[in-house]
Order: C-alpha cells, then structure tokens, then sequence
C-alpha cells in the first residue's frame, strides 16, 4: 500500500484505526478551497516519503467526508489528527513548518514505539 492515501468515511476504520496498530497513522483533513492546507500539503508528502514507512499519511477531503470532521470535532482546516494503536494520539490545526513537522512525527512515532498493549487502560 502507499505511503499516502485518499480516506472516505466507508474505509477510515480500517485504512486508519486498525491500520494504526502497525504503524503511526497521520490523518489529514483538509479542503480543496483551504489556502493553509495547500500549503501544508506539500511538506506533508515530503515528510512521509522522507521517513520512508515510519508513518503513513491518510488525505480526507472535509466537504467530501463531512462525518469524518465531525467525529473528530475539527474546528478549522487543515487539522492533522495521529492515530496510534487504535486511538488518537496527538493533533495540530493549520499550516506549520517543516520543523515543527519533524518534531511532531519524531514524537508520534517514539510514542508508538513505547506502546505497551494492556497498559493503556484498554484491553
């Protein structure tokens, strides 16, 4: 499967959720019409491909997938939300910096890392 791939509301539980638990999966919600999130955008693909399969990047359309903004209360566009083992683990709203992108990924995938099943309060 690719590094980046278009979501809908149909497969988000397994493309994102259960994919989750093998590696960090960042969702990006987003809208054509979003000047930020064209801007975003582009470092997102970089960030993904750069780190080779660390993560994967999952692209929701919000005026296409309107359910999946709303199930995660997005306030504003583009909002980046990381999965981990099943549940969201961190988040960020609107267009950053490729530093601030690297911080961001280096701190969800170390958080991945450390998850220990059947710590967490979930069984």
């Amino acid at each position: 499967m690719s590094l980046a791939f278009d979501v809908t509301e149909d497969d988000f539980d397994p493309l994102v959720v259960a994919r989750s638990h093998e590696t960090p999966v960042l969702v990006d919600i987003s809208a054509d019409w979003c000047a930020p999130c064209r801007v975003l955008g582009p470092l997102l693909y970089k960030a993904v491909n750069g780190y080779a399969g660390k993560f994967v990047l999952a692209l929701v359309d919000a005026d296409e997938n309107m359910r999946i903004a709303g199930r995660h209360k997005v306030r504003g566009f583009p909002t980046v939300i990381a999965y981990s083992h099943g549940v969201e683990l961190d988040r960020f709203h609107g267009s950053q910096t490729m530093g601030f992108l690297t911080k961001f990924i280096d701190n969800v995938i170390a958080r991945h890392a450390q998850h220990v099943p059947g710590t967490d309060g979930h069984s």
